[in-house]
């Protein structure tokens, strides 16, 4: 995944979404900010070295931790499940530029298709992965991990013909 430096360096959206995903978007969006949230249980965290994460993010966390893919913030996004105001409306995960991040990230897309919106941020040199849809945040957690777990398998196998 090649980038080219421009004098306009803002967020860029990179993954492909169909006009009509993004209506639906923009409707469910809609439809959350007018429903009425109830509270079933409290914000589920756990600890990943000194720094609290959600507890829906932490296998996918610690599969990239393990595969050294640097992030800087996540969040397993709100659900109908648990506290719906102390969430993110989208679950995501920042991600710091890398060859092997450039190829996660790819992989990802590959992988998650239109369940996946992927921005990258040239000024910051990161990107932000995050489930397109409220309604697959707790999804997108499962299906991170298992394009982390994946493709720390491919990165295994792949480093190991090189050799």
């Amino acid at each position: 995944m090649a980038y080219i430096s421009s004098k306009n360096e803002k967020e860029k959206v990179i993954s492909v979404h169909s006009a009509e995903r993004w209506q639906r978007r923009d409707l469910e969006l809609t439809n959350w900010l007018r429903s009425v949230k109830q509270r079933k249980r409290a914000k589920q965290t756990v600890w990943l070295g000194n720094i609290e994460v959600d507890a829906e993010m932490f296998p996918a966390l610690v599969c990239l931790k393990r595969i050294q893919i640097q992030t800087e913030f996540s969040c397993a996004g709100v659900s109908p499940l648990d506290e719906p105001e102390d969430h993110s409306l989208y679950a995501y995960i920042t991600m710091l530029a890398s060859e092997k991040t450039d190829r996660f990230v790819q992989f990802a897309m590959e992988r998650m298709r239109h369940r996946l919106l992927v921005t990258f941020e040239p000024s910051r040199k990161r990107y932000d992965l995050s489930s397109f849809f409220i309604g697959h945040n707790r999804s997108f957690c499962l299906l991170l991990q298992r394009c982390a777990e994946t493709f720390a398998r491919l990165e295994q196998d792949r480093t190991a013909d090189s050799r």
